[in-house]
């Protein structure tokens, strides 16, 4: 078996338990630059499943984000850095390629490289948009450190292609974070420039048709190109990361998604390159404190071509902890994780939601629109309501998680009316709803009604949208203390038969002495009865996204 094949094999496997062999790894990187900090916590998985999630992430329930890069300065949305090579493919709705040639030039001649230059972030005001966020409930905030675009929006001491240097000359997330920091807010960074060396594969291409056929485009350019150019002094190659041969197939639209399949057709990332991964991530860390971190990977980062995702993990826990007395108060993402890394961090789950409470405390990540800035959402007004939102929030919190949703920031660093009026909205709820959701936990069950029902959904990300619209039969639970409360997803007109709160469903210990519907000053009417409890609500907005009942017991 050839060893790869073998490495990934092991890999896929949950640890049997303490004291299961750990899988090996291709490169170990060296913490000889970046030490390791020592503490609770080694590289191991092992070491990693003491975890426990903090309780003020329980609590929290709700995180805002800035996915917001120099991908956002020509507002076409996602994978800009990417698409653009990717000559007469259309992606995702847009066609990058054909805009970067008639806006910007061949990317022969004007690569990302020079998008980044463009990139000036002249309105950005972390301040006002992160009290905006406050002010919609969000309890903590998330900054993008950087993307596949392999550009670091901080001074970073391994990575000359960086927002202070090039492009905005901003530190953006010391920006962001003395923002979240002055408002309360529990910081969060989001780090995913682990897959660049395949990603940007596409930038060692060549149209195939056209007056340009066969120039090469930017990808392989090295220093001594820059000189008499603007980049004069930078190495393209520590941007592009291509000084290795492509993987095969690299160029073919269907190949977009192979960043994660290492081994699999994918060319190998080498030793110096995950090095590097490391020591930037270690910086970052050791130079912001955040929070919360979030990769975009399967499980860790470069997992398991190499050690470095598990190094940066227990280096974050045992900092944090070294920070807070001794306290583990730090919360660490993955995606697409077995039950056994599920105890070593906390499960993300993109753009979707499980099916069931879950043991753990997870979180989706989702978004209005798209990623990146895409302008053509704004123009056709096609992003997601308020009420798709506060829906899918108490969904998700009623199952143990927490949501965290992204707001597009467009290139200039504002937010557009559209988005504006999305946040608004959310906080007009929150101002009459919020104690259903904050420092509450699930209940027995999640709830019931018609969304409920049906064979259940992956729930290892991307089902959004793909069970039954929620309507105001589909009610959920969360519990605070003694306090109960039924959100039914939408505006009841008729009287709310809760089939999980009749006498005989075996489900409450004590009959509800009060029953109460947030924002309405005045007494409903209420009855229990052996099948069922059954609620007539008072009148409300009928485009209310939720309306909310408290039930008090003696």
């Amino acid at each position: 078996m050839h060893p790869l094949v073998r490495l990934l094999a092991l890999s896929a496997l949950p640890l049997a338990g303490l004291g299961a062999a750990e899988p090996a790894v291709f490169h170990q990187v060296s913490t000889a630059a970046e030490p390791m900090q020592p503490g609770k916590f080694a590289p191991t998985w092992e070491s990693l499943s003491q975890y426990e999630t903090p309780a003020w992430f329980r609590d929290a329930k709700f995180g805002i984000w800035a996915h917001w890069g120099p991908q956002c300065e020509p507002e076409q949305g996602d994978w800009y850095a990417r698409h653009m090579y990717l000559e007469g493919a259309p992606q995702w709705g847009n066609d990058v390629s054909k805009f970067h040639r008639e806006h910007y030039g061949h990317p022969s001649v004007f690569g990302f490289k020079d998008v980044i230059h463009r990139w000036k972030a002249e309105h950005w005001d972390p301040d006002k948009l992160v009290s905006l966020y406050k002010r919609a409930g969000a309890q903590y905030f998330f900054a993008l450190a950087n993307h596949h675009d392999n550009f670091d929006l901080w001074d970073s001491k391994y990575q000359p292609w960086n927002s202070v240097r090039i492009g905005p000359q901003k530190n953006l997330i010391a920006g962001w974070a003395k923002a979240a920091r002055a408002n309360g807010l529990k910081f969060g960074v989001s780090v995913h420039a682990a897959h660049a060396w395949s990603w940007y594969e596409v930038a060692q291409g060549a149209d195939k048709a056209g007056p340009f056929a066969g120039v090469p485009y930017d990808g392989k350019l090295t220093k001594a190109d820059g000189k008499g150019q603007w980049w004069d002094g930078l190495d393209p190659q520590d941007l592009y990361e291509q000084r290795h041969t492509p993987s095969p197939n690299f160029a073919e639209p269907s190949s977009i998604h192979a960043r994660w399949d290492w081994g699999n057709g994918v060319s190998i990332p080498d030793q110096a390159y995950c090095e590097k991964f490391y020591n930037r991530t270690v910086d970052l860390i050791n130079q912001y404190h955040p929070d919360l971190i979030y990769f975009d990977d399967t499980a860790l980062p470069l997992w398991p071509i190499s050690d470095a995702g598990l190094k940066i993990a227990a280096h974050f826990y045992n900092t944090n902890m070294q920070a807070h007395g001794g306290k583990l108060e730090a919360v660490l993402f993955g995606k697409i994780l077995n039950e056994q890394q599920r105890h070593c961090m906390v499960w993300d789950i993109e753009r979707g939601q499980s099916n069931v409470i879950e043991p753990q405390p997870w979180q989706t990540d989702t978004c209005i629109g798209g990623w990146h800035y895409d302008r053509s959402l704004f123009e056709q007004h096609r992003y997601k309501s308020a009420k798709t939102v506060i829906q899918t929030l108490a969904d998700v919190v009623s199952k143990n998680g927490n949501l965290l949703l992204n707001v597009p920031v467009r290139g200039d660093g504002t937010i557009d009316d559209d988005e504006l009026a999305v946040v608004e909205s959310i906080a007009a709820w929150m101002d009459v709803n919020q104690e259903c959701i904050f420092g509450t936990r699930p209940w027995k069950v999640f709830g019931e009604g018609p969304a409920s029902e049906g064979a259940p959904i992956t729930a290892q990300g991307f089902n959004e949208g793909k069970g039954k619209p929620f309507t105001a039969e589909d009610v959920r639970f969360t519990i605070k203390g003694d306090i109960l409360y039924v959100i039914s997803l939408g505006h009841p007109t008729a009287p709310l038969t809760i089939k999980s709160l009749g006498k005989h469903a075996g489900l409450l210990d004590r009959a509800p002495v009060k029953v109460e519907q947030l924002g309405n000053p005045g007494s409903i009417t209420w009855a229990q009865n052996d099948s069922a409890l059954i609620i007539t609500p008072a009148a409300s907005a009928t485009d209310t996204p939720a309306t909310v009942f408290k039930i008090t017991f003696p």
